[in-house]
């Protein structure tokens, strides 16, 4: 028989069970659909937390006083480690694998402004603190080296700062009260989506000022280890990720020789690291985006198992015809290209659609708003390409048995069959 008139046949059986032909058909686009769209959120997912991570800093390391665990040079363990100004200072100068550094000086003070109060948190930093710890303005500017070698009495204001204390009114280059102090508005800082934070919040919360002005004006005046030149924390960014390790290395052996205790002392320090935290979600999010794929390519398999089933139904309802068609010299390759044919544009035209459906549904989700906590979804080539296989694969196996079936039986059995 041409392939003209099986395609023929085997459209008008696929008519004649429409319903029946829909719901298989609807199993294996839903199973494309969903490797797509699982995959695709899955590394949605992680792209939307490296994005997060991001905003914390681009590659750097938050380092905090601690306790010594050790004795050293004549120190008894359990000393407390307060870092310093001039800690910041001797790794500018001395590590060569570090790209930059700034000490940070947080303390929550009195802000007024001509329309409101408020008592956030301040930080005095060092200008290059805005770039490696992501800050950008939406008006205005960022300090800058001149301001900080001034002391001069500058703000930066976080997204919702603003809002509380500017309600709807211009900023740039008002005056603001700041523990006693006016400052100078310079800037407003573009609101973060920022999942973490440390010390005194959100970066959407602060108020960003140099630390000279800060020092100068209103340093921490009491508190455990509040001594000259004390600051919270250091924060510094290696020159290269691949550097990141031996260059936190080299800061603590900085540290260690100015505080008097042993390198090695890991208790003496507490360190963020956020290209370790990068890593570690990263591979969270590999996982979950595995088991994704994984359940959807098993729902895509279980479709297959659908078409099975409807094409041995459909010889156990044919086989009156199978009969009638091998009385009249229709031979078995035949019987077996007709089911094979028929199976084939099942699983193709439901796989298709389903392919159509995944891509489109993962691009209509680029340009519409969602809440944060859903991440637009990626278009994997390796997810289609897994798919489709498993569609291949399908679509031999779910055929291949039915039509075997159907070509091995008897034309005198055919035609007993009632």
């Amino acid at each position: 028989m041409p392939l003209q008139e099986i395609l023929i046949q085997t459209l008008s059986a696929l008519w004649d069970t429409k319903l029946r032909s829909f719901l298989t058909m609807f199993g294996i686009a839903w199973g494309i659909t969903s490797v797509i769209l699982l995959v695709g959120l899955g590394i949605g997912f992680n792209v939307d937390q490296k994005e997060h991570l991001r905003t914390i800093g681009t590659d750097i390391a938050i380092i905090f006083g601690g306790k010594t665990g050790a004795q050293a040079g004549g120190y008894a363990a359990g000393r407390d480690i307060y870092l310093t100004i001039d800690d910041a200072i001797a790794i500018q100068q001395q590590a060569s694998l570090v790209k930059t550094v700034s000490p940070e000086l947080r303390r929550s003070v009195s802000e007024v402004s001509q329309w409101n109060a408020a008592n956030r948190a301040v930080r005095g930093v060092w200008p290059q603190y805005q770039q490696f710890r992501s800050l950008a303005v939406e008006q205005g500017r960022l300090m800058t080296d001149q301001d900080e070698a001034e002391g001069a009495r500058v703000i930066l204001l976080g997204a919702e700062a603003n809002r509380q204390l500017f309600p709807g009114k211009a900023v740039i280059g008002q005056p603001l009260m700041v523990s006693g102090y006016q400052y100078t508005v310079v800037g407003v800082l573009a609101k973060k989506k920022q999942n973490g934070s440390y010390g005194s919040g959100p970066d959407n919360t602060q108020l960003f000022t140099t630390y000279s002005a800060m020092a100068r004006d209103f340093p921490p005046t009491e508190g455990p280890g509040v001594i000259r030149g004390y600051v919270n924390n250091i924060v510094v960014q290696p020159i290269s990720p691949e550097l990141h390790e031996k260059a936190l290395a080299q800061v603590s052996r900085i540290i260690a020789e100015r505080h008097h205790y042993n390198p090695d002392d890991k208790e003496a320090l507490w360190v963020w690291d956020t290209l370790e935290g990068s890593k570690f979600t990263e591979r969270i999010f590999s996982v979950m985006t595995f088991f994704f794929g994984a359940v959807a390519l098993l729902t895509l398999a279980l479709g297959g198992i659908g078409v099975m089933n409807i094409m041995l139904v459909a010889v156990t309802e044919r086989t009156r015809e199978i009969g009638v068609r091998k009385a009249l010299g229709a031979t078995a390759i035949d019987i077996k290209r007709q089911f094979l044919v028929e199976s084939s544009i099942i699983t193709l035209v439901s796989g298709f659609a389903g392919l159509a459906l995944g891509v489109g549904v993962c691009i209509v989700m680029r340009y519409i708003p969602l809440p944060d906590f859903v991440p637009h979804p990626v278009i994997s080539p390796l997810a289609i390409a897994a798919s489709l296989t498993t569609l291949a694969a399908i679509t031999v196996f779910a055929g291949m048995y039915p039509a075997l079936r159907a070509a091995n039986l008897s034309p005198m059995e055919c035609l007993r069959t009632e």
